[in-house]
């Protein structure tokens, strides 16, 4: 048995990493125990810590992290060895086709008690 890729030839357009270009996030409510910090300039590259920290453990942890964000996965860009053509999920159709939408099936009455 040999397992064969097809390529869907669409071509995908190059994603550009988060490090290069950061993208402008909506910021959620947090619990109480956690918080934003940033690793990148004008408040990007979000990160979440925890609340309870001191602030010396805090720029700790910052500079590691700024030291070491190059490793981190902000996205599928950011992940050496994964094409994103991998991870996208597209559905091919023919050209001149119409979508439709099939009806819900109905479980027979015999398997409905079981």
């Amino acid at each position: 048995w040999r397992h064969e890729v097809e390529s869907l030839g669409c071509p995908i357009a190059r994603i550009v990493p988060s490090i290069e270009k950061a993208p402008k996030l909506e910021l959620k409510l947090l619990p109480e125990h956690l918080t934003y910090a940033y690793l990148g300039e004008n408040d990007t590259l979000q990160v979440i810590i925890a609340a309870t920290l001191t602030s010396i453990e805090e720029e700790k942890l910052l500079r590691v992290l700024r030291e070491f964000k190059s490793l981190l996965g902000w996205a599928i860009a950011n992940i050496k060895g994964i094409s994103p053509s991998v991870c996208m999920h597209m559905i091919l159709l023919k050209e001149n086709s119409k979508p439709i939408v099939e009806a819900q099936r109905q479980l027979n009455p015999n398997m409905k008690e079981v």
